[in-house]
C-alpha cells in the first residue's frame, strides 16, 4: 500500500504540482523489476471515480511491478495527457482510452440486460487505444455527454434526499458532489461520487488518513449495492447508439471493444450482486457486435469461471474480436496486479496490450 502522504502529494490540486511530486518521488523510490506478465488495461482515476490521480496509478502500478497501464475513465480523456507524461517519468508504457454507456436501441438487444447491473438496453463500452494527437477530439465528443448526465445525477441528488431526509440527511449536487470530482477540469461524475458524498454524510467523516479512505469507500461499496437500485434513474440522452459510437471510433482511430461481464454467482470483487447479465444470448450479442463494426471484446478474468472465460474466447476467434484485459480499479484495497495473467493461457492478452500501445502511438511503442 503506498505511503498516505505520497500519495496526497501526488494526488495534488494540479496536473503540474502531481507530475513534479511524481518526479521527486522517483528519485528515492525502489520499484520492483517489472513482471512481463502483468498488465492492467481498465484503470480508473479520479477524473472518474478513484482514489488515485492518473500520476498516482502510474506510480502505483509501476510500484506493483506492472509492465504497462491503461487508463479508462468514465465519460472523460481529461487525464489522459497526464497517465501518458506520469508514465514516461516512471518507465512505463502506458494505453489511453474512455469507458461510457452506449445504447443498444437499434439492435435486437434493446430489451435485454447485457453487462450493465441498472439498466437494460445499454452496455457498457471501451474505446480503448486512441492515438495520444486525438485525445482532444475525443474528450470535446464526450464533454455534452458528462453534461447530459450530471442532469440525471441532479436527479438522483432528490431522490436521495428525499429517502434520507428524515434522518436529516440532505445533499447538495453543486457543494457536496461536484466538489470530490474532477469535473472542473474535464473529469467525470458518477453513481459513486453520489454514494461518497452520502457516506461522508452519514459517517460525518472526511478522509484524512488511509483508515479513514478505506472506511468511506468501504461506505460507498455497500451503499452502492443498497443505495443506487432504489435512485436509479436510467441514462439516456447521455448514451451514443452503438453505431454512433462505431462510427466515432474509426473517426479517432481507436479500438472500441465491448465489455463482457457474465453472469454473476459470488462477485470476487464485491462490487456486484448475483444477477445474470448477457451468458444467456452471448452468440447473438456477438452477432450483433460484429455487424455494427465492433472489433475487439475486453474482459476481466478474476470475475469469470473458466468455463465463461473459454466460450467468451472461443467466440472471441470465431469473429476474430481482439481480446484486450484489465480490472476495475476504483477502490484503495485493490491490487493492480491481475494473478490470473500468470496463467499461459491468456499470454495473448499479453501481447494484445502491446498491440495497443504500438497502434496509439502511432507505430512505436515508446
Amino acid at each position: 500500500m503506498m505511503d498516505y502522504q505520497l500519495l496526497r502529494h501526488l494526488n495534488a490540486e494540479t496536473k503540474e504540482e502531481r507530475l513534479s511530486a511524481l518526479r521527486e518521488a522517483v528519485k528515492t523510490a525502489q520499484f520492483p523489476p517489472m513482471d512481463q506478465r502483468m498488465i492492467n488495461n481498465h484503470i480508473h482515476t479520479t477524473y472518474s471515480f478513484s482514489p488515485y490521480s492518473p500520476t498516482a496509478a502510474v506510480y502505483a502500478a509501476r510500484n506493483e511491478g506492472l509492465c504497462t497501464a491503461g487508463i479508462v475513465d468514465h465519460d472523460s480523456m481529461g487525464g489522459a495527457e497526464e497517465f501518458v507524461e506520469a508514465g514516461k517519468i516512471v518507465g512505463l508504457p502506458t494505453t489511453v482510452g474512455v469507458e461510457m454507456r452506449v445504447s443498444y436501441k437499434e439492435t435486437s438487444l434493446r430489451d435485454r440486460r447485457t453487462n450493465n447491473p441498472d439498466q437494460i438496453g445499454v452496455s457498457y463500452m471501451v474505446l480503448h487505444g486512441v492515438p495520444h494527437k486525438n485525445i482532444q477530439r475525443v474528450q470535446e465528443f464526450l464533454a455534452p455527454y458528462r453534461e447530459k448526465r450530471n442532469a440525471r445525477n441532479r436527479k438522483m441528488v432528490e431522490k436521495i434526499n428525499e429517502i434520507y431526509q428524515k434522518d436529516g440527511i440532505t445533499l447538495d449536487f453543486e457543494k457536496d458532489v461536484l466538489p470530490l470530482s474532477m469535473f472542473h477540469d474535464g473529469g467525470g461524475v458518477t453513481e459513486r461520487h453520489l454514494m461518497l458524498a452520502l457516506a461522508q454524510k452519514i459517517s460525518g467523516k472526511v478522509e484524512t488518513d488511509y483508515d479513514s479512505m478505506l472506511e468511506l469507500y468501504d461506505l460507498v461499496g455497500k451503499l452502492k449495492k443498497e443505495c443506487i437500485p432504489q435512485v436509479f434513474i436510467p441514462a439516456t440522452d447521455e448514451c451514443p447508439t452503438l453505431q454512433e459510437m462505431v462510427a466515432f471510433a474509426k473517426e479517432v482511430d481507436g479500438i472500441l471493444a465491448y465489455a463482457y461481464l457474465g453472469d454473476v454467482t459470488q462477485s470476487v470483487t464485491g462490487d456486484k450482486k448475483a444477477q445474470t447479465f448477457e451468458d444467456a444470448y452471448l452468440d447473438e450479442l456477438f452477432e450483433v457486435i460484429a455487424t455494427a463494426g465492433v472489433k475487439a471484446v475486453t474482459y476481466m478474468p478474476t470475475r469469470n469461471t473458466p468455463q465463461q472465460l473459454d466460450r467468451l474466447r472461443a467466440l472471441c476467434e470465431q469473429y476474430g474480436m481482439l481480446q484486450i484485459s484489465g480490472e476495475d480499479i476504483n477502490s484503495p484495497r485493490q491490487s493492480f496486479v491481475i494473478e490470473k495473467m500468470k496463467d499461459e493461457q491468456f499470454s495473448n492478452l499479453i501481447a494484445s496490450t502491446w498491440q495497443i500501445i504500438h497502434h496509439e502511438n502511432g507505430g512505436n511503442e515508446e
